[in-house]
This record gives C-alpha cells, structure tokens and sequence, in this order.
C-alpha cells in the first residue's frame, strides 16, 4: 500500500509541476490586447492560465490527501 501511495504521491507532484510550468507559458504568451481587454469575453490566455491554475489546486489537493492517507496507514499500522 505504501508503494502505491507514494508512486501516486510522486505523479500528483509531477503533475502540478505540469501544471505549473503550463500556466507560466500561458502568461508569458499574454499580449498587450489581452491585458486591456479587448474583445469580447476574456482572452484565450486568461482561459488557459484559468484552467491551469485549477489543475494545479486540483493535483496540490490530491497530493496532500494522498499525504493524508499514508501519514493515516503509518499511525494505525
């Protein structure tokens, strides 16, 4: 169980690094016309960096339950 939950630990990790390193390029893409809003609706950039930073929380939350879990096995084990 322990081996599992620390290769799966270790993918969440990877995974919000992803996460990350995807939102930065997504910002450092923003144009000037994208930081004055025109247009209609928000930019395709703004989108990007929106998705990316909820992947980000969501793999972040993962990891940390996975934490959760082995830190619960150790105690009761």
């Amino acid at each position: 169980m322990t081996v599992f939950l620390t290769i799966a630990l270790v993918g969440f990790m990877m995974a919000t690094v992803y996460a990350l390193v995807r939102g930065i390029i997504a910002f450092l893409k923003t144009t000037e016309a994208d930081l004055n809003g025109r247009g209609t609706g928000p930019s395709e950039s703004a989108l990007k960096q929106n998705k990316a930073m909820m992947m980000r929380i969501i793999f972040q939350g993962a990891a940390i339950l996975v934490i959760v879990l082995m830190l619960a096995a150790r105690h009761s084990g």
